[in-house]
This record gives C-alpha cells, structure tokens and sequence, in this order.
C-alpha cells in the first residue's frame, strides 16, 4: 500500500512539473511574464558594442537588438518593454545566457560549430577578419616576425586558438599575455607589455581609434581566420530565434541595416567622436544579402 501511495505520488508530481516547466520555458513567455527583457552587452568590443559610461551602452550590435526587442514587444501586444543591460565577458557570456541571466546577446561572438552545442545564434550580421594590432614604429608586418614577442589576446576568445594553430604550422614561438576584455588587450600593446594585439579587426580599429594616439598604431599581416559573428540567444528556443531573425533579416532586406552600420563605423561616434572608418566587407554584404546562421566552419569551406 505504501509503495502504491508513493507511486501514486510520484507521478502526481511528475504530472504536475511538466507544464509548470512547459509554461516556464521560453524567452518570449519570460519577456511577456516580466515586461523586461535583459541584453548582454560588452564593454569595449569596437564599434558592435561598447560604453559610454553611466550604464549606457551602444554600437551596431546593440542598436540591431533594440530594434530586434522593439518587434518583440510588438509581437507580444506589450505597451512597455524595459530593457536591461547586463555587461558580459567573452568568458561569462555563454554561462549567463545558458542560466538565464541573459536574454539576447549583443556583443562580439563568433557562431562556430562549438558554441552551437550549447547557444543558438541569429542570423549573421557581421562577419569579421582576425588580424594583428601593433605599434606603428615597432617595424612588425606578419606574424612570422613574432617570434619571442609578447602577443596580447583577451581570455576566452576564438583569436586563441588561431595563435596556437598558426603557431604549430609555422614554428613561431612567442609568448601569450591574456587580457580580462578588448580594452584591458590593448592597454597590453599600448603599455608595452605586448609587441601585438591579435583579436577581430573591427575591435582592434575601434580601439585604436578611441586611443590617445591612432597614429601610433596599425593593423597589419595576414588574416588569420574569416569568422561571422552574430546576436546570440538560448538553445532550443525556436520562436524566440525566429522573432530576432525576422527582424533581423527585414532592417537586412530594407536597407536599414546597411544604414545603422555606417552610423557605428563610418561616422563618428560617442564617447570621443572619431569614426572607426571601417566599410562593411563583401563577405558582411553577402551575408546581409542571403540571411544564414551557418558556423565559422562552413566559412573555412570556401
């Protein structure tokens, strides 16, 4: 009798869990639920996301998903939608989204076959070159002059993993130094304690355009990998994805795209009012042109 009662209860309770939890699940019923909606932002990720200080938050990729929130609370009926801005780290930022923390990412992640065991991505908005920041006098060119050079990168990024391929293939032995965030990177070369910066281009030209000096830096060398990076939202949550990419791939086929991107990287911008001067590249176009989500591994393909 005891064993039928626990049974019984058993899957009384198994019966009640299911839809609190199918009820529970999903970022557009957590949005509607709440009225709220919280946006992984970075602090220092070139012109797709940076402060400004005072809390606020700004840049191409910050700006595509307050627009992208703005469909969302249409589509749900809301008559407000309070946005919240949560600062991530390239080490925090799957983590956060996995746990709820954060509804929609908005910085500077790259979509590869990795990541996608564990996030989903919207489609690409951006897709970006790894290359090489030095000091303009330093004479360094290619990476094959790096050899017993310290060579800056920020913890938990892909750019890591190009070193240490591009390293092995070619035998350059130079020493990593790891910065907390793009901007701690860059303090790295600035400082002097790096010879070079190696992150995504657009990061290393928005660093180097807010710099006290421009004119003392570059960019150069070979390109070291071709990856997209995309707006980043929970696993499993189809129609929260398909809400994002609907509106994404609308301001793509309107045209608005193009327009929000030469107002964060061909215009000038707060907090210093210099512009990053970076045209949108024919891989970006084509990727505004034929909306995908498809890795950074099916870039390498090609």
């Amino acid at each position: 009798m005891i064993r039928r009662t626990a049974l019984a209860a058993s899957i009384a309770l198994t019966a009640l869990s299911l839809p609190v939890f199918a009820q529970d699940s999903g970022t557009l019923k957590k949005i509607k639920d709440s009225g709220t909606a919280t946006m992984g932002v970075r602090e220092s990720s070139g012109g797709l996301s940076f402060t400004i200080g005072d809390g606020k938050f700004v840049g191409f990729h910050v700006e595509l998903c307050q627009r992208a929130l703005a469909d969302v609370q249409k589509q749900l009926g809301l008559a407000k939608l309070d946005i919240k801005y949560q600062p991530v780290t390239s080490q925090n930022r799957i983590p956060l989204m996995q746990n709820g923390t954060v509804d929609i990412e908005c910085g500077s992640t790259t979509n590869n076959a990795g990541r996608q065991k564990d996030v989903s991505f919207a489609v690409t908005t951006f897709v970006e070159e790894v290359r090489i920041a030095v000091k303009a006098n330093s004479g360094i060119t290619s990476i094959g002059q790096l050899n017993g050079k310290n060579v800056a990168t920020t913890t938990g990024t892909t750019s890591v993993q190009h070193l240490r391929k591009h390293e092995r293939g070619t035998g350059v032995n130079f020493n990593e130094v790891f910065g907390k965030d793009h901007a701690d990177s860059f303090l790295l070369l600035e400082s002097g304690r790096a010879d070079a910066f190696v992150m995504d281009g657009q990061i290393l030209a928005g660093n180097i355009a807010k710099s006290k000096n421009p004119a003392d830096f570059k960019i150069v060398g070979e390109v070291l990998s071709v990856e997209p990076i995309a707006i980043m939202v929970r696993k499993d949550d189809p129609a929260f994805k398909k809400a994002v990419d609907n509106s994404l791939a609308a301001m793509m086929k309107s045209g608005e795209m193009a327009k929000i991107y030469d107002k964060w990287f061909m215009q000038p911008i707060p907090p210093t009012n210099t512009r990053i001067g970076l045209p949108a590249s024919e891989a970006t176009k084509a990727a505004w042109a034929n909306p995908n989500d498809k890795p950074m591994e099916d870039y390498a393909k090609k």
